[in-house]
């Protein structure tokens, strides 16, 4: 059982580093622009930016709803759904991660980030998920 406490450590972790993601984001406008116009795809694939847009906003929304409510909405789904999401299970992020990621260290250090507050917010639904498991 984990105690309230700790699960309010984890929460604040988390909410901290999605703000700091959130200012991070914010100053990658220039590498954003100049990964766009460098990394073209065909027209029938999703960019980079909106693969990573798409990411952003999943693992945003539920870190939004531990926030605001200290857990989401069908807790073994969004586990589910999290652990799918991995940002290095997406080809064309992976790609660019590995082949072009040291020409651009402040996307390379937010991707890393964002797949890490991907990790610790399946970590902190997991331990509350375990937590209502065990009757008090």
């Amino acid at each position: 059982m984990v105690q309230s406490g700790q699960l309010d450590i984890q929460r604040n972790h988390i909410v901290r580093l999605f703000q700091q993601l959130t200012v991070m984001y914010a100053d990658l406008k220039t590498e954003i622009s100049h990964i766009t116009i460098h990394y073209p795809v065909p027209d029938d694939e999703f960019s980079l930016w909106e693969e990573l847009e798409l990411m952003i906003v999943s693992i945003s929304g539920y870190v939004k709803q531990i926030q605001s409510s200290k857990t989401v909405h069908k807790i073994q789904a969004a586990i589910a759904h999290l652990q799918t999401l991995s940002v290095f299970a997406i080809p064309i992020i992976d790609q660019f991660y590995r082949t072009e990621g040291d020409r651009y260290p402040r996307t390379k250090s937010y991707l890393q980030l964002l797949d890490y507050l991907r990790l610790l917010t399946v970590e902190y639904l997991q331990s509350l998920q375990a937590d209502e498991l065990i009757p008090a």
